[in-house]
């Protein structure tokens, strides 16, 4: 009888429509060393080695890095993603490598400060093209960490840049939605095309709503520590209520924040059942056998069912008017945003300032080229030395 070997026995378990775990449609570089990882493995570990998603852990998720040690940064918030996203991949049978690739690096281009850092880089960068953190995520994967002897970037396998690029759906195309693209994408998809104008595969697709479980339980759980939201705030959400109603039955003694952490790990489990079970669904309405079949699709197979995603949508509602629109969230915010716009205008007329490595790339440079470089200066940056570098500017006692 045949030996069969370990990567076989992986694959008998993979559903037909999943991405093969030992076969790629390659990377943009040709390599003379290749390891002797799986794939997608050997997209993880470049992923976890990286110098920017070591620098996760001090950007801003809700929170900014110095307000707590136990609230979420971008770092626990990607590893929250990717846990998620790996559960419903094994249930699924799908690419377990692949989908938690894509969670681990989905947040790699976010700047400092989160969304409000975001908002000051758009604000700066309108006249040379915008700002968006998905393909800054995609431009540090393929150009900006350098690390390897034969290329820049960490030269990820095909399926990987596709399910970053592409896991909010298509970018292009008649079921794309409207928006002006970052030249970012076509400048990789001339020599590595991506594909833009189908879906990504499941795997992509999981991991994206992974990305809204994780937030929605975990910023819950960080507007109660932060004192934003009570018990009785969460009662009045629909599922949430039902589930604090059952614990208080069945644990009446419970501590309040047992009974915070018991109610989102239901909710947790409950979002990803539903999830599991409209994937199931629409996998066998419209027959699919393959991960083509995902990708030339009309619309995305990865979805809530609609009751849920109604409750997902109350409660991203109640985040926002009682988390993210929060006062104290606000002050934070116009700081940050402060912070981020000076920083890019002193040192696009003051480029000298910049650390000696990243102003030697100027060199030669137009306006043009300018302020894309300190962009990416400034979207690397963490919480903490974007800090750091706008007091050296801006202080007189500081050096």
């Amino acid at each position: 009888m045949e030996q069969i070997n370990s990567n076989n026995m992986k694959n008998l378990r993979l559903a037909s429509y999943a991405v093969d775990i030992a076969h790629s449609q390659g990377r943009r570089h040709k390599e003379s060393y290749e390891g002797y990882l799986l794939p997608y493995q050997n997209d993880r570990n470049r992923i976890i080695n990286s110098i920017s998603f070591r620098r996760l852990e001090y950007k801003t998720q809700v929170f900014i890095n110095y307000a707590g040690d136990h609230y979420r940064t971008r770092l626990t918030h990607s590893l929250e993603v990717a846990q998620i996203a790996k559960a419903i991949a094994y249930e699924l049978n799908l690419n377990e490598d692949l989908t938690e690739c894509i969670a681990l690096a989905h947040d790699l281009g976010h700047p400092p400060f989160g969304h409000a850092g975001e908002d000051a880089l758009q604000e700066v960068a309108k006249e040379f093209g915008g700002f968006d953190h998905n393909a800054q995520t995609l431009k540090i994967l393929a150009y900006l960490e350098q690390r390897y002897a034969e290329f820049d970037g960490l030269n990820l396998t095909w399926e990987t840049l596709e399910g970053i690029a592409k896991h909010n759906g298509p970018l292009t195309g008649k079921y794309s939605k409207p928006k002006k693209l970052s030249n970012i994408y076509t400048d990789i998809t001339k020599v590595f095309d991506l594909k833009l104008e189908t879906f990504a595969s499941l795997e992509a697709q999981v991991a994206s709503l992974a990305d809204d479980i994780a937030y929605i339980n975990h910023d819950i759980d960080d507007g109660y520590r932060a004192g934003f939201i009570t018990i009785s705030d969460l009662k009045s959400l629909d599922l949430l209520g039902e589930i604090f109603t059952m614990l208080e039955s069945t644990y009446p003694n419970l501590f309040v924040s047992k009974m915070i952490s018991e109610a989102l790990r239901r909710l947790k489990k409950q979002m990803v059942t539903d999830l599991v079970a409209e994937i199931k669904r629409r996998i066998s309405f419209y027959n699919i056998h393959s991960a083509e079949d995902i990708r030339n699709m009309h619309e995305p197979i990865a979805a809530f069912s609609k009751d849920m995603e109604v409750i997902k949508d109350k409660i991203k509602a109640f985040l926002f008017e009682r988390i993210y629109r929060h006062y104290k969230v606000n002050r934070t915010k116009v700081k940050a945003f402060h912070v981020v716009k000076n920083l890019f205008e002193t040192l696009m007329k003051n480029p000298n300032c910049m650390p000696t490595d990243w102003y030697e790339k100027l060199v030669d440079c137009d306006e043009q080229k300018k302020a894309e470089i300190i962009i990416d200066y400034i979207a690397g940056m963490t919480d903490r030395y974007a800090i750091e570098q706008y007091k050296k500017l801006f202080d007189p006692l500081e050096y």
